[in-house]
């Protein structure tokens, strides 16, 4: 007798290490001798070799070193030259026993798309009692949103019908009992049964590889994010100040520290707010995690809700691989929200569900991420008039105010500002190779009454622009920069702002107009671009007043 056979191909699982091959057989030839095939219940049969002149087939019968095979044999009469007689194995149901006990899920479908048969791996995966997915639809499995072309696609395979993976290129999914999905891989071949034919549906879960390479890809973002931050050049190492203004800060931070409460820090820009936002993770219980930090006023809008939240591969042009959002990466450790006041309206009603819930989507996704993250939140604005006039959201700002520590500027805490002076010379000198000992008296009595618009970060640029221009010992300041402390003396907050004004006005003359880049006003007066140009238009700066 000689089995004609065809399609073969080879599945191999790493994980438990085996070798599953399956073979059609598409015809029995015939000779003067004849003996009976028989069939297993499902209509196939699980051998590839010779048989003995007149021996019944069935199940029993198994060459040891044959592959195992699955196959279709037709009621055709078989007859050979009997070779030497095989022994008899005692193994059956042994097809049926790896059926049932297949680490994969196998659902049997017929020409109708109905189940015909399931294993227990099914009930584990899906939810369902056998006896409930029995006569059903196979799209019971499948997720709502892809039921309605599921059967199209049934009626394609059953016209061209081939041993192939479902979706080349696609991910796809299951959907359990109560809703949930779960991404799979599916195998699909067609096998000729005793009542005709039927599809073999192989389905492997996917959710322990996904977890563990979302684990791997979150694990080398952090680690870029954090090669990135340790590049970084902070103000300082440390918070320098001795102040009772400061003092009371830092006890605030030291209070809320241990718990994990959202903090909102208020102050105007250049007082370190990043800083009081470090201190609270470094003595909180999530420092051994990592402090994440996103400025919403530096990202165009159009792409901060992808950076805050990640995206998934081809959610939009130019989505070209899946990408791991700021809050995903902050998980179990503190997320810095700085600039919240820039938050665009449409994008607080996620972050507010993100905090309220603990989870969020990426952008084109459809999976719920878990997240468990301590908000920090800072800001110069004041969010209750922006409140008031609709410019941010109630629910959110009081989801945010549970803890609100405010900084005070430079000019209210003027004790700070020579331990402050004598830190950054140092800092600098070294930086720079300069052996610079001395401060000149006059020189520090001007620096402590000045108002400092730009707070801290205005004091360290000035610094620094001083130690370029001092080649000996002894510091030498660009003094002519700052007006005499004296004009500034008893001066209402009005004279304050028209003080303010002429000093960016002198700033933006020097600098022929240039606000951005290095040497620019923005630069040379210790503030962010986009905050200059916001004091250029709350004190009504025309651009011809400097040009």
């Amino acid at each position: 007798m000689r089995i004609v056979i065809e399609n073969s191909y080879v599945m191999k699982d790493d994980a438990i290490r085996h070798e599953f091959a399956v073979t059609y057989v598409t015809h029995v030839c015939t000779a003067p001798h004849r003996g009976t095939v028989a069939l297993d219940r499902y209509g196939i049969y699980s051998a590839c070799f010779q048989l003995p002149l007149g021996t019944p087939v069935n199940s029993q019968y198994r060459r040891p070193d044959a592959k195992r095979t699955c196959g279709n044999l037709r009621s055709d009469t078989v007859s050979a030259e009997t070779p030497e007689a095989l022994p008899h194995v005692d193994t059956g149901g042994l097809f049926e026993r790896l059926f049932e006990f297949s680490p994969d899920a196998i659902v049997v479908t017929n020409a109708d798309g109905k189940i015909a048969e399931v294993n227990a791996q099914v009930e584990k995966f899906f939810g369902y009692a056998r006896a409930d997915l029995l006569n059903q639809s196979i799209e019971i499995l499948v997720p709502e949103r892809f039921r309605g072309t599921h059967p199209k696609q049934r009626g394609d395979y059953a016209r061209h019908p081939r041993v192939r993976t479902m979706g080349a290129g696609l991910e796809l999914y299951g959907q359990r009992k109560d809703g949930s999905e779960f991404p799979v891989d599916i195998m699909l071949g067609p096998v000729e049964g005793v009542q005709g034919p039927v599809v073999l549906c192989v389905i492997r879960d996917l959710t322990e590889k996904k977890e563990a390479e979302e684990a791997l890809r979150r694990s080398e973002q952090q680690k870029s994010y954090l090669e990135e931050e340790l590049g970084t050049s902070h103000q300082f190492d440390q918070i320098v100040g001795d102040s009772s203004a400061l003092k009371r800060v830092l006890k605030q931070v030291e209070d809320v520290a241990a718990t994990d409460a959202t903090v909102l820090i208020l102050g105007e820009t250049g007082t370190g707010k990043e800083l009081i936002a470090r201190a609270i993770h470094d003595l909180s219980k999530r420092r051994d995690h990592a402090f994440v930090r996103l400025n919403c006023s530096a990202i165009p809008s159009g792409l901060l809700e992808s950076e805050l939240f990640g995206h998934e591969k081809g959610a939009f042009t130019g989505a070209i691989a899946q990408k791991v959002g700021r809050l995903e990466l902050a998980h179990q450790g503190t997320f810095f929200l700085d600039e919240v006041g820039d938050l665009p309206l449409e994008l607080q009603p996620k972050i507010l569900r993100a905090l309220q819930e603990k989870e969020f989507e990426r952008v084109g996704g459809t999976r719920t991420i878990p997240v468990n993250v301590r908000l920090v939140a800072a800001t110069n604005r004041d969010l209750a008039k922006m409140v008031s006039t609709g410019q941010f959201r109630s629910d959110l700002y009081y989801r945010l105010r549970v803890f609100p520590i405010t900084i005070a500027p430079l000019r209210e805490r003027r004790d700070d500002i020579p331990l402050l002076v004598r830190y950054f010379l140092g800092s600098h000198s070294k930086r720079m190779g300069r052996n610079i000992e001395s401060i000149p008296t006059e020189m520090m009595q001007t620096l402590v009454k000045w108002h400092w618009p730009g707070n801290v970060r205005e004091l360290e640029n000035f610094i620094e622009r001083s130690v370029i221009l001092s080649p000996g010992p002894a510091l030498r300041a660009p003094l002519a920069e700052l007006e005499s402390a004296a004009e500034f003396a008893g001066r209402t907050d009005t004279n304050l702002e028209a003080a303010e004004r002429d000093h960016i006005l002198r700033v933006l003359r020097e600098c022929r107009g240039m606000i951005g880049g290095t040497n620019g006003a923005a630069d040379r007066l210790g503030l962010k671009r986009t905050t200059l140009n916001s004091k250029i238009k709350k004190l009504g700066i025309e651009r011809r007043d400097y040009i």
